[in-house]
């Protein structure tokens, strides 16, 4: 901390001498160079990355007469990129730039320094813009000359500057978006439809049944979005959806269905959810259609990367346009952890005539890259925004009708007819659902009463908090459990079941290595930041420790039996993707060796030590890294280093990541009541091009 304060010391001594050879009229007197190296000590002090300072170095030499607030918003641009977001409003930036900085208190003066040279009017920062060879000036619905600029201006009443290549991926998302969800009810054999629905969904006809609507207006298009909390039944419903497109299907035989998820355990848990319903739906439709059959020729489910083919040292995939899947129905659950590049090359690689079917929780963590695609799509669907068109459909495949508050009552966008939100929790609604909606609706006193009477009740509770508490404890409770809930205890009973033992054949072996990574999965650390004590690195080191002291794990190197790793890297050729986690365990063949075992579904893959090189420590994890997974207990831990990685999202992603047992551990008081008031909002224009803007 002492220095970045001195790094501050010395920016503000940077911005003195500018401002001595400037006024604040005369923004164009502080030079390019003077500029620059203030970016640089802003990266110094930790205010913006290298790469942020170092764009705008590069758009200074493209650009011999480069304005100065040009280079600050390049600089802000890549700073916001970095952030997760797909461009920079420049309304915002011109009025009140530190609510898109967010920089620390005592980085106030830094800012104002800067800014006193800068424009003060939103016109002044676009011809500033408008006049530079780099950027690219582009007006909704105009025709524009493309020079290969690095930058791109979408000039309008709310003005948005892009680093090209994001700018290319929200217009191709929303290309491919609008194509799909042009309605071909058309086509449709209604009464087939409704015939079939019927007897898919079994609820009394006077409820609505967002699970039966959702698979009717599915059948629409060519991309369906359903979205919904833990337990409302996502992929349920799309078992269902399968089994009514089989159903209605010319040729059923020949149908292609692939399923996807961003990591190799949202994978794992899609393919083994929608295997279960189908097979649950039998009684249902007799021997008219041949589930198990389907279930077989279906596959395993695939990461997003396998899918598409990812590529050493590259970020082109094997399947795109010219090359696309060979697929007719794909799903894809986790979609909130879908950026835009992966987004944008999905939909690229996906045939026209295929139907995209995306599944997840829009109030969860968006990906850590640009973008948060899934909650843009989602806008609409809490308030449903159908048309009268779409009703009356609704109306005659299921017999249900919609109720008026979900109505559009004016233009509404052909996504929001492809749109579903489930809404009732069949699972989730016990204490952990009631804190997760509290957290969702930035209920602080809900949360926070929820917390303590749960807590009060003794260490069984289901819920159970501590603030201000301390490293050893959090540690204590994670090897040793608190109460009946589960902990590493377990998996360290596991792994001591088969050290120095001799399996009688491979198969109590697999058995065993099952157990083991079984045991682990029922417990987790998540953390909100990587460094510090607090953080992933501090608690993994400690649990690392602790369990060595106690004889559970014997730490005599890098690898040791029984370290749970995570993956970094995709690694094709191994089978093993970024996120996968695994554990070093000895071999059957040969106990003396550890090898790495990744439990995918039911099957066990494993990977030598040596061909490893991406791996890292995985008894705590961020946030971020668990989604597509659950846990029977989580704990959460808030680091009062968090900073704006604290938001309500990253809370009720952590608290919906437990089944049946959730931990709150608070490094200060206040923590959970800070992050509940900062909701994540990212900056995209993909609405305003789904809307029709160019």
């Amino acid at each position: 901390m002492k220095g970045r304060r001195k790094a501050d010391l010395q920016t503000l001594d940077l911005f003195a001498t500018a401002q001595a050879s400037a006024t604040t009229e005369d923004v164009t007197t502080l030079s390019s160079p003077n500029l620059l190296a203030a970016l640089e000590r802003l990266a110094d002090a930790g205010l913006l990355r290298r790469l942020d300072s170092a764009l705008a170095a590069f758009v200074a030499e493209q650009d011999t007469d480069a304005e100065p607030a040009l280079l600050v918003a390049t600089a802000v641009l890549a700073q916001m990129e970095g952030r997760g977001h797909s461009c920079l409003p420049l309304t915002v930036l011109a009025k009140s730039p530190n609510e898109i900085l967010a920089w620390p208190k005592e980085a106030n003066n830094l800012q104002l320094s800067l800014w006193e040279q800068l424009p003060r009017q939103l016109s002044d920062w676009l011809q500033a813009l408008r006049r530079s060879p780099v950027v690219r000036v582009v007006a909704h619905g105009a025709e524009f000359v493309d020079q290969g600029q690095p930058l791109v201006l979408l000039d309008g009443p709310a003005p948005l500057l892009y680093l090209r290549r994001y700018w290319d991926y929200e217009r191709n998302v929303a290309a491919h978006i609008a194509q799909r969800t042009a309605a071909d009810s058309a086509a449709l054999d209604e009464p087939k439809v409704r015939d079939w629905l019927a007897r898919l969904f079994t609820s009394p006809a006077a409820a609505l049944d967002w699970q039966k609507l959702a698979c009717a207006l599915a059948l629409r298009g060519r991309l369906s979005v359903i979205t919904g909390g833990p337990g409302t039944g996502k992929t349920y419903t799309a078992a269902r959806l399968l089994a009514l497109l089989f159903a209605t299907a010319p040729d059923a035989a020949q149908l292609r269905v692939a399923l996807a998820a961003p990591t190799g355990k949202a994978a794992a848990r899609l393919k083994q959810s929608i295997d279960t319903s189908l097979l649950e739906l039998t009684p249902a439709v007799g021997s008219d259609l041949d589930l198990q059959a389907l279930v077989k020729r279906m596959g395993a489910a695939r990461t997003l990367h396998s899918l598409l083919g990812a590529r050493p040292d590259t970020r082109r995939f094997a399947h795109h346009a010219g090359n696309p899947l060979d697929v007719d129905v794909l799903i894809v659950d986790e979609a909130s952890m879908i950026h835009l590049e992966m987004m944008s090359a999905l939909l690229q690689a996906l045939p026209s005539t295929a139907r995209l079917i995306l599944l997840g929780d829009k109030d969860q963590l968006a990906s850590v890259e640009a973008g948060a695609v899934l909650g843009d799509l989602c806008r609409d669907a809490q308030q449903g925004q159908y048309t009268s068109e779409t009703s009356a459909y609704i109306e005659r495949v299921t017999g249900q009708a919609l109720p008026a508050h979900f109505m559009a009552q004016g233009r509404a966008l052909p996504l929001a007819q492809s749109t579903v939100m489930l809404r009732e929790s069949r699972r989730f609604s016990g204490p952990i659902g009631r804190l997760a909606l509290a957290v969702n609706a930035g209920d602080a006193p809900e949360a926070a009463a929820l917390l303590h009477v749960h807590t009060a009740s003794g260490l069984n509770a289901e819920l159970w908090a501590r603030e201000g508490g301390t490293v050893d404890a959090v540690v204590r409770s994670a090897v040793q459990g608190r109460g009946n809930a589960a902990s590493y205890a377990l998996y360290a009973q596991e792994l001591a079941q088969g050290r120095g033992q001799r399996f009688a054949d491979e198969g109590a072996h697999k058995d065993w290595v099952k157990a083991v990574l079984t045991a682990f999965d029922r417990y987790r650390l998540l953390c909100a930041v990587r460094e510090g004590e607090w953080g992933v690195a501090g608690l993994n080191r400690a649990v690392e420790a602790a369990l060595h002291q106690s004889g559970a794990i014997r730490k005599d190197g890098e690898w040791y039996m029984g370290r749970p790793v995570m993956v970094t890297r995709n690694d094709a050729q191994l089978g093993v993707f970024n996120g996968d986690i695994g554990m070093a365990l000895p071999s059957f063949a040969e106990p003396a060796r550890l090898r790495v075992y990744f439990l995918q579904g039911d099957t066990l893959h494993h990977v030598s030590t040596a061909r490893l090189a991406h791996v890292e420590t995985a008894f705590a994890l961020t946030v971020h890294k668990s989604q597509g997974s659950e846990f029977e207990h989580t704990a959460l831990v808030l680091s009062k280093q968090g900073g704006s990685v604290l938001s309500r999202e990253l809370v009720y992603t952590g608290i919906t990541r437990a089944r049946k047992a959730f931990s709150l551990w608070s490094e200060v008081p206040g923590l959970l009541g800070s992050a509940m008031g900062s909701p994540t909002q990212r900056s995209s224009g993909l609405l305003g091009f789904l809307e029709g803007g160019e």
